[in-house]
């Protein structure tokens, strides 16, 4: 477990700073050997369930692709409607799940702000949404990421509301102008 910088979470997941993540053996002491299994591959956590691959690399590009960074940036790149996501800011060790949670209880507001920056709600598979968590927190892809990853429409969007948000600052000025 030392090896992948991760510590075992009380759900027997965890996600690394690189990105991957890991899962506890039943004693809550090490890796089993599903733990042990390359990153990347569908794990089974139960009989019933299984923890999907989280891959950072395809994350990074669904980050870009969905409209994640007309609101939220990575290293400076994207929106500053929402929080940055710089992995350097992430727990060193992050249990998946609780990433989600802090997004669900954030759905509204951002339903909100997708259905008016990007015209409707954004949809997400689960293997999308752990990708993308993947892409959050590791330092290592996000150092890949660059203006480049941004396709043309959601580059163009986001223009538009950089143009939008000047001039309503400009409107502002000059009314305050106009009052003083």
């Amino acid at each position: 477990m030392n090896k992948l910088g991760a510590l075992t979470l009380m759900s027997g997941l965890a996600i690394t700073s690189a990105g991957g993540i890991a899962l506890a053996g039943s004693d809550g002491g090490g890796m089993s050997d599903q733990g042990a299994a390359k990153m990347g591959e569908n794990r089974m956590m139960s009989e019933s369930m299984m923890m999907p691959s989280m891959d950072p690399t395809k994350g990074r590009k669904l980050f870009a692709a969905k409209g994640c960074v007309v609101c939220h940036s990575i290293n400076g790149i994207g929106g500053e409607d929402a929080s940055p996501l710089d992995a350097s800011t992430m727990p060193k060790v992050m249990n998946p799940f609780n990433f989600a949670a802090k997004m669900w209880r954030g759905a509204g507001t951002m339903i909100t702000l997708q259905e008016d920056e990007l015209g409707e709600q954004i949809e997400f598979s689960g293997d999308e949404l752990a990708d993308i968590i993947a892409f959050v927190h590791s330092s290592e892809e996000q150092k890949k990421f660059s203006e480049a990853d941004i396709p043309d429409r959601i580059t163009a969007l986001m223009s538009h509301m950089s143009d939008e948000d000047e001039e309503h600052e400009n409107k502002e000025h000059d009314e305050k102008s106009s009052t003083e």
